[in-house]
């Protein structure tokens, strides 16, 4: 819950300096890229605690 909160704040501040500096596209671009990333990370952590599980 807590990198939740901070992953949001962080993604607030970017938004208002990509607004300032009129680099909206690559705050998007960054954007995806970040959800891309987690999503990877949330999967491997599903799968190593599948092999934990399964290896006992």
């Amino acid at each position: 819950m807590k990198k939740d909160w901070l992953s949001t704040l962080y993604i607030v501040i970017l938004a208002i300096f990509a607004f300032y500096t009129g680099e909206i596209v690559t705050f998007i671009m960054l954007g995806v890229i970040l959800i891309v990333l987690t999503n990877i990370n949330r999967t491997l952590k599903q799968l190593l605690a599948a092999v934990k599980a399964k290896n006992g």
